[in-house]
């Protein structure tokens, strides 16, 4: 026998490597995985005794403490809109979908009438709205 031959025959593959590189890309999407949705601007949520937790949304709609509206969907980042142009961009989202919904993060200084224009909106669009809290501190 060659000696070329007898090496291809003693080679071996090692899948130790190779499950440590699996295992590395598993612990980076699981922990990248948790901040899909961030939420760039800055509220002050109001506080809620009863927290419920929900699938991920289609969009996240910000009211901020300046009255300024940002929406963000699926992994974009969240973009300054007027309340015409919201309009516009939720009733491109409708979907039949028992699950589809929106959250809506609006800053407890945020006048209470604001908030229920952009409800009002999503009511118009047949669109499911979750308002977004923040569990009260003890």
């Amino acid at each position: 026998m060659s000696l070329k031959r007898r090496n291809r025959i003693n080679a071996s593959f090692s899948m130790a490597s190779m499950t440590d590189v699996i295992f590395l890309l598993l612990i980076f999407f699981m922990v990248t995985s948790t901040i899909v949705f961030p939420n760039a601007i800055k509220v002050l949520l109001p506080q809620s005794k009863n927290q419920v937790t929900a699938t991920t949304p289609v969009a996240l709609i910000t009211i901020d403490s300046d009255l300024n509206h940002y929406i963000a969907s699926k992994d974009q980042t969240p973009e300054q809109v007027s309340l015409t142009e919201l309009e516009i961009r939720l009733s491109t989202l409708y979907n039949d979908s028992e699950d589809t919904f929106v959250t809506l993060y609006a800053d407890e200084t945020v006048p209470y009438g604001e908030v229920v224009k952009v409800l009002g909106i999503g009511a118009a669009n047949r669109i499911k709205m979750v308002l977004a809290t923040r569990p009260v501190s003890k």
